[in-house]
């Protein structure tokens, strides 16, 4: 086993970082043998000639820069498993925060929540495990992100309603109940920001998922702002995941839409990574209202 780690590490090497290499090598076994991180530190059994096959390929996989969650199916989010397919964008650590964020809100309580472009499901699953009296709906516009919400739902063994909704325009015709959260890690990076990406980024995760186009940066937040004036219930509250570039600019909508109460918050990076904004019904609620149904 340790000359299968050494040739890992080797092959590894010049591509990530030291301790990337050591997280991969631990994902690696864990996924093969199921160790725990004690069981792989003391473990020194030889590998079959089937786990050599296997780690190689994966190892050539990594080489081509092609993430660790596709090449394994899975990954690991608030402490719950998620698979994980191409097509659908792999659980960020940062997220973890925005649903941390929620959980302190709401612990003890049963609010109904709503997860926008849900992608794996990991924030609606992680809300609903967590917030066990809740009342949890998850939506989104990619079929095959559909499929793995409801996979994911299975594997974690919650009550999650999943459904398809296209937020921007409105389809299908979809009866929601009063809100007290909703939720929404949307696209958000530019197309001129695709040179700042990692290539296992660019040529392996779902476009439709990450980028925004550099003329309408804020489509995603503002129509689901728009959606929470109507949706959401006096004193509910809406979170986000934004972009480190503009959190000021966010901020600055949510109030012109009459939301009030407004946290911007950074993450463990020190990034403006989250916000979070509170809808009294006012008459600034009530005026959009009036102009959806006209516009209608």
């Amino acid at each position: 086993m340790k000359a299968g780690i050494a040739s890992i590490r080797k092959e590894l090497a010049g591509i990530f970082s030291g301790g990337e290499v050591e997280s991969l090598i631990f994902l690696i076994f864990e996924k093969l043998r199921g160790y725990s991180r004690t069981q792989f530190l003391l473990a020194s059994e030889e590998l079959s000639q089937e786990e050599l096959l296997q780690i190689n390929e994966i190892v050539a996989r990594l080489k081509n820069h092609e993430p660790i969650q596709y090449i394994l199916g899975e990954t690991e989010f608030y402490g719950l498993s998620f698979y994980t397919v191409p097509g659908v964008l792999i659980p960020r650590p940062e997220t973890e925060e925005l649903v941390q964020w929620i959980i302190r809100d709401f612990n003890r309580s049963a609010p109904a929540i709503l997860d926008i472009g849900t992608g794996t499901g990991c924030i609606a699953i992680s809300l609903r495990k967590n917030l066990p009296q809740s009342t949890v709906l998850a939506c989104d516009i990619s079929p095959i992100c559909l499929e793995t919400t409801r996979r994911n739902v299975q594997l974690n063994a919650v009550e999650v309603s999943v459904f398809e909704y296209d937020v921007i325009n409105q389809i299908p015709e979809v009866s929601f109940p009063e809100l007290d959260i909703i939720v929404s890690n949307p696209p958000y990076i530019r197309e001129t920001e695709k040179t700042l990406m990692q290539k296992n980024v660019l040529e392996f995760e779902p476009e439709l998922a990450l980028f925004v186009s550099d003329e309408k940066p804020f489509v995603f937040y503002e129509r689901i702002a728009d959606f929470a004036l109507i949706h959401l219930r006096k004193g509910g509250l809406l979170y986000f995941e934004i972009n480190e570039a503009f959190g000021s600019e966010c901020l600055i909508m949510l109030q012109d839409k009459g939301f009030s109460e407004i946290i911007l918050k950074k993450d463990i990076n020190g990034k403006d990574r989250m916000i979070r904004a509170r809808l009294n019904k006012s008459s600034n609620s009530q005026k959009f209202r009036a102009q959806l149904f006209l516009y209608l």
